[in-house]
C-alpha cells in the first residue's frame, strides 16, 4: 500500500494562511482601532492569543485523528454528548448573525459592482433595503433547501482571488508611490505616542473584533497529522503562520494608513459607519486612480466579494445545520421535527429556523438610521457572536489535559501540565471578557442587538432538549 505524502510545516502554514486571513481584517483593525496604532495591538494579539490558539489547536488535532477535527468530537471525547450537543449548538447559533451579515453584505458588493460608488447605496431607505436583504436571504434559504449546492466552487474561487487580491494590495500600494508620486498619500508618523494606542473604554470594548479576526484556526485541525513529524513541523508551521498573518496585519494597516487619515474616520458616527461599510471598496478604487486604470481594480474586487458573500451564505445555511443535526452523539438532545428531511437530504425545518433568526435580525435593523449603520451593527454583533464558539476549543483544551492518563497525542503544545491549562484558561478568558466587552454600545439599538442575540439564542439552544426529552416521555407513555 502506497504510504501517503506528509506535508511541510511551511505548506502547512500557507494552508492555514489563505483559511484564516483576509482584507476585511485589515480594515477592520484600521477603523476601529485608530489607524496605523492598532500595529501595536496586532503584535499583542498575536503573541499572546494566536500562537497559543494555534497550538492548541494542533494538540487537539492530534489527541483526536480520527474524529475529523470536530470541536464537538473534541467535547464528546473528553466531557461527554450533552456538552457536545452544547457546542455544536454554538457552532451552528453563531452563524445566525453572520448568515445575516453575508445577504447585506452581498447586497453591498453587487451595489458596488453596478454603481461604483458607496453613496447610492447608502441613499436608499433602509426600510427597502432591509426588505431586499430579506428576500436574499430567503431565495438562498430555497435555493439550500434544494440542496443545490453549485456555489460552493464559486466560495473557493471567489475566497482564493480575494486573498491574492489582498496580497496584491499590499505590493501595489507600497509601490504606488514609485509610480505616481505626485498622488497625494497621507502622512504618517512613526513615533511611541503615534503608535502607542490609548487604553481607554472604546480600545477594551473593541477587543473581540481582533479575537474575531483571529479566530477559527480550529479548521487546521484535520491537518496535524498530516504533517511530517508533527511534534516539530506542526508548531514550526503555526510559528510561520503567525509571522505571515503578522507581517501582512503590518503592511496592510501601513498600506491603508497611506490612503487614510484616522481623524476623518472618527470625525462623526456618520463618518466611522461609512468608512466601515465601504473602506474596502474606497481602498481598491483608490488604488485604481494611483495606477491610472479608473474603477478596473475596484470592480473586480466587488464582483469577488459579491460571488464570495453569497455563495457563503448557502454554505452557511447549510453546512452548520449539518454538523448539528448529521451529529448522532447530538440528536438524543434535538427535537425531531427539527430532523425531518426533504427529498433532497435537506433539513427543511432548520432551514426554516434560519430564515426565521436571521430574518428577524435583519427585519429589526430596518428600523435603523441607514444601510451603513446597518452593516456597522452587523461588524459588531459579529465580533459578539462569533468567538463564543472558540469558547469550547480551549475548554476542549483544559479537559483534554485534565485527563491526560486517557489521551496521548504525538504532538503537545506544551509538556507542563500547568502552563498548557494556564494558557487553556488564558484565552478562555480574554475570549469571553472581549465579547462581553463588545457587548456595550452608546447606539441603543445595537447595544439590544448585541445582547438580546446571544441570549435568545443560548435560551433557544437549552429549551430543544427540553423538547426533545418530553417527546421521549411521552413515547414511552404510548
Amino acid at each position: 500500500m502506497k504510504q501517503e505524502k506528509k506535508m511541510t510545516g511551511m505548506t502547512l502554514a500557507f494552508i492555514a494562511f489563505s483559511t484564516v486571513w483576509g482584507f476585511g481584517n485589515v480594515l477592520n483593525g484600521f477603523v476601529y482601532f485608530n489607524g496605523i496604532q492598532v500595529i501595536f495591538s496586532w503584535i499583542l494579539m498575536f503573541a499572546l492569543y494566536f500562537i497559543p490558539y494555534a497550538l492548541m489547536v494542533g494538540e487537539l488535532g492530534s489527541a483526536f485523528k480520527e474524529s475529523g477535527g470536530g470541536v464537538s468530537s473534541w467535547i464528546h471525547s473528553t466531557t461527554g454528548p450533552k456538552l457536545a450537543y452544547y457546542a455544536g449548538w454554538t457552532y451552528w447559533a453563531c452563524h445566525i448573525t453572520y448568515i445575516a451579515s453575508k445577504s447585506s453584505g452581498g447586497l453591498k458588493a453587487l451595489s458596488w459592482a453596478v454603481f461604483q460608488n458607496g453613496e447610492k447605496y447608502d441613499s436608499f431607505p433602509t426600510w427597502a433595503v432591509q426588505l431586499v436583504t430579506l428576500v436574499v436571504l430567503l431565495v438562498f434559504c430555497y435555493i439550500a433547501s434544494r440542496g443545490l449546492n453549485p456555489l460552493k466552487k464559486l466560495a473557493t474561487i471567489a475566497g482564493t482571488s480575494m486573498f491574492v487580491m489582498s496580497i496584491l494590495y499590499i505590493l501595489m500600494m507600497f509601490a504606488a508611490p514609485v509610480i505616481n508620486p505626485n498622488a497625494g498619500f497621507v502622512s504618517m508618523e512613526f513615533t511611541k505616542e503615534a503608535l502607542i494606542p490609548t487604553f481607554n473604554w472604546k480600545y477594551f470594548t473593541s477587543l473581540s473584533i481582533l479575537v474575531f479576526a483571529v479566530g477559527g484556526c480550529e479548521k487546521i485541525s484535520p491537518y496535524v497529522n498530516k504533517v511530517e513529524k508533527p511534534s516539530k513541523n506542526f508548531p514550526k508551521g503555526m510559528i510561520l503562520l503567525a509571522i505571515m498573518v503578522v507581517i501582512c496585519a503590518i503592511l496592510g494597516t501601513i498600506a491603508m494608513g497611506m490612503m487614510f487619515d484616522p481623524a476623518v474616520i472618527n470625525e462623526s458616527e456618520e463618518s466611522f459607519n461609512s468608512y466601515n461599510s465601504n473602506g474596502s471598496y474606497w481602498a481598491f478604487q483608490k488604488l485604481g486612480e494611483y495606477y491610472h486604470v479608473g474603477n478596473a481594480i475596484m470592480i473586480i474586487y466587488a464582483i469577488c466579494n459579491a460571488i464570495g458573500q453569497l455563495s457563503t451564505l448557502v454554505i452557511s445555511i447549510d453546512a452548520p445545520l449539518r454538523m448539528l443535526l448529521d451529529n448522532e452523539d447530538s440528536r438524543e438532545f434535538i427535537p425531531s421535527a427539527l430532523l425531518k428531511k426533504n427529498d433532497k437530504g435537506a433539513y427543511v425545518n432548520g432551514i426554516i429556523m434560519v430564515a426565521i433568526l436571521s430574518g428577524a435580525i435583519i427585519l429589526i435593523q430596518s428600523f435603523g438610521s441607514g444601510a451603513a449603520e446597518v452593516l456597522t451593527q452587523l461588524t459588531k454583533l459579529n465580533s459578539v457572536c462569533m468567538p463564543l464558539r472558540y469558547l469550547w476549543v480551549f475548554f476542549a483544551y483544559i479537559m483534554l489535559r485534565k485527563a491526560r492518563d486517557k489521551f496521548n497525542p504525538e504532538y503537545k503544545f506544551v509538556k507542563n501540565q500547568a502552563v498548557a491549562i494556564f494558557f487553556g484558561c488564558w484565552c478562555f478568558a480574554l475570549t469571553l471578557a472581549s465579547c462581553i466587552l463588545k457587548m456595550y454600545d452608546k447606539n441603543h439599538t445595537t447595544f439590544a442587538l448585541n445582547v438580546i442575540t446571544p441570549i435568545v439564542l443560548i435560551i433557544l439552544g437549552l429549551v430543544l432538549p427540553v423538547i426533545a426529552n418530553i417527546e421521549k416521555e411521552n413515547k414511552k407513555k404510548i
